[in-house]
């Protein structure tokens, strides 16, 4: 294997902190990616990687060589498109994190189109709200809706969704239907956590040009967006949702959006990757892809009247 063959293994094993995993996402075999690391230090004089059972991690040598090692990646890369070549086509294991609130309506119905385009990329999809830890699990990127927490990450904004404040009939009939804000409350609320700590999220509401927080009173508290909203559906309680989560129950009247005059607010649809210079191309052109599918999600039929 030639040397910069043996420096792009050993930085897809760095930035996987796993033999097995980089040979997943390079599509070779553990031998082949185990002796070219092994060729590489041997070549070097230098030890570059700490190997356990349960994890791989660079040495203090390994450190300052994967910084050059992605220099020269990113310089062959730069000169082999100097004149316009388009270089080899995106291959490799890709494995993506997203919200089960946009898995069926956003990303699922267009995944054809993503493997019609990069039918060399091994798509791996996690559907899931809870947090996930990229470096730990091997995951390449993760889309998440509302405000990002303070990390290491890497996060870009895709697209802004509308939240809508949205009841059953049923739960409407027997409750009474909200007037204004101030009716909300006295309604019982579907609220929605993520994590460990069982803290409602806070609803949003527009307060002038500004935002304000609500909390109601629980009726239940989930933290799965499709449980978020059978529970809705089931008449017990408001849900303040993204429009295109509850599009079709809206449609069919299912669902009922309350306060329709009522501006509603935004929250962000972002993307998170870990912050590295040598971004994976399959990992570029996924986030590309991704920015295109959500660019209108935010259509015209979420406007108040």
């Amino acid at each position: 294997m030639d040397f910069l063959q043996q420096l792009r293994v050993f930085v897809a094993v760095a930035e996987n902190r796993s033999f097995t995993r980089a040979a997943e996402a390079l599509r070779a075999t553990r031998p082949t990616v185990t002796n070219a690391v092994n060729e590489l230090e041997e070549s070097i004089g230098a030890r570059l990687l700490h190997r356990t059972t349960r994890q791989t991690s660079l040495t203090s040598e390994g450190r300052l060589f994967y910084d050059r090692s992605v220099a020269i990646l990113n310089e062959v890369g730069q000169a082999r498109n100097l004149f316009g070549g388009v270089g080899d086509a995106p291959k490799g294991r890709l494995r993506v994190d997203i919200p089960v609130a946009i898995a069926k309506p956003l990303i699922i119905p267009n995944l054809p189109d993503f493997q019609a385009k990069y039918p060399n990329i091994d798509l791996i999809l996690g559907v899931s709200d809870q947090p996930v830890d990229l470096i730990a699990e091997g995951v390449d990127c993760v889309l998440r809706i509302g405000d990002l927490p303070v990390s290491s990450l890497v996060g870009r904004v895709l697209a802004k969704m509308a939240m809508l404040i949205c009841a059953s009939p049923v739960y409407l009939d027997r409750f009474g239907v909200p007037e204004t804000v101030e009716d909300l409350r006295g309604h019982l609320a579907v609220n929605y956590f993520s994590g460990r700590g069982h803290i409602a999220i806070p609803w949003r509401l527009p307060r002038g040009t500004d935002e304000r927080e609500l909390r109601l009173e629980t009726g239940v508290l989930v933290n799965d967006t499709e449980a978020f909203v059978a529970c809705a559906l089931a008449g017990m309680g408001l849900i303040q949702v993204p429009g295109c989560v509850v599009k079709d129950y809206l449609n069919s009247g299912e669902l009922v959006r309350v306060l329709p005059k009522l501006r509603p607010v935004h929250r962000p649809l972002s993307i998170m990757f870990p912050a590295r210079e040598h971004l994976a191309p399959q990992v570029r052109v996924f986030i590309d892809w991704a920015k295109s599918i959500v660019a209108d999600v935010d259509s015209p039929w979420l406007s108040p009247p």
